[in-house]
């Protein structure tokens, strides 16, 4: 892969993904049985903080992974849901009651997010590769199932792949903040221009302005898409080439692993700025991990973006444990490996991994 913008959909505008996260279709449907929830709002609106606590904890995971979009770092999502948390307490008094009160947290932790990346010097002129974005963290899949119908939230639906791949997370980071706060409640939560110019406090003609833009700028960087959504189960072909990519690690075989790649793959190290293009360029880092002094690998299958991921661990000579080492993303093109993105083992936990084997 040379580049994000290779194989680019010149066809013209096209949604960036499907509705997700119980924000879609009618995003202004109660969470609960209206007299349960009316209650709940007034106990919380008097000052009751378990009841608000029990209102606000029914969406922090959507919450979490529509902020996650915005900045692209779990970890700054989860501090971006926090200080929602504590907007909407401090603002309580504010909400009238009825069945916004989804919405009126969508409105919060949009602006949260706003904030924050407006108060940062974080700029992404141009994106070639992933190692330009050292804030870009990975998002467990086993999280991303949570966002899921339930009798509590009828009206979730499944975070569609196609809105949470690494690429679409990258790729909307050249977005002002504006224009991606647009394309993200637009193309992915599918509210209407209606109600994202009211949620930005922004008149309706400036919203569709910074929606075309948006999407002008996708048009040209993420690579081609199919016309129907991409599954959210792994593929057989993804399945098995990642039990590939963990069998071949575990032996050290690097004919075998070479195998399994395209020639042009590419791999980036967030947050490091170093890119890895093609197989010749992994030979150096294949000899240290395989056939120098590291210690021995054991390898966990696991997902991350609705993408096969394995999860590392290293055993140092003279340790009598297999230690956390990091995390490789797969990217699956044509029936080969064309990306893998190493992250640090930092979010095993949130991964449900253990630290040691």
């Amino acid at each position: 892969m040379t580049s994000l913008s290779e194989d680019r959909d010149t066809a013209g505008p096209r949604r960036a993904g499907r509705a997700t996260a119980g924000a879609a279709r009618d995003h202004h449907a109660p969470a609960m049985g209206a007299t349960e929830g009316d209650a709940a709002l007034r106990a919380a609106r008097n000052g009751d903080q378990a009841a608000f606590g029990a209102l606000v904890e029914r969406h922090r995971r959507e919450l979490h992974v529509h902020c996650y979009r915005m900045v692209g770092s779990f970890e700054e999502a989860e501090d971006l849901v926090q200080e929602t948390f504590l907007r909407a307490w401090r603002s309580r008094a504010t909400f009238a009651g009825g069945p916004g009160f989804r919405a009126w947290l969508y409105r919060i932790a949009t602006n949260a997010a706003l904030d924050t990346l407006r108060s940062s010097a974080r700029r992404v002129p141009a994106l070639h590769s992933f190692g330009e974005l050292p804030w870009l963290q990975p998002y467990p899949d086993r999280l991303l199932d949570e966002i899921a119908p339930s009798a509590e939230e009828p009206d979730a639906v499944v975070v569609a792949r196609e809105t949470i791949e690494l690429t679409f997370i990258a790729v909307i980071q050249l977005l002002p903040p504006r224009q991606r706060a647009v394309l993200i409640l637009r193309d992915v939560l599918e509210w209407s221009a209606a109600e994202t110019a009211e949620l930005l406090e922004v008149s309706v003609a400036a919203a569709n302005s910074a929606l075309q833009r948006a999407r002008a700028t996708l048009r040209t960087e993420l690579p081609a898409r199919r016309d129907e959504p991409a599954p959210a189960e792994l593929s057989p072909e993804e399945q098995a080439l990642l039990h590939g990519f963990i069998n071949t690690h575990e032996r050290g075989d690097t004919a075998a692993a070479a195998a399994l790649l395209r020639e042009d793959v590419r791999v980036t190290m967030p947050p490091y700025p170093m890119v890895y293009d093609g197989l010749e360029s992994l030979r150096p880092l294949w000899r240290r991990a395989f056939e120098g002094s590291m210690g021995d690998w054991r390898l966990v299958p696991t997902r991350a973006n609705r993408m096969p991921a394995a999860a590392s661990y290293l055993r140092a000579p003279g340790d009598a444990e297999y230690r956390a080492f990091k995390l490789d993303v797969l990217r699956v093109r044509d029936g080969a490996i064309a990306e893998i993105t190493t992250f640090d083992a930092r979010l095993f936990e949130a991964f449900g991994l253990a630290p040691v084997l």
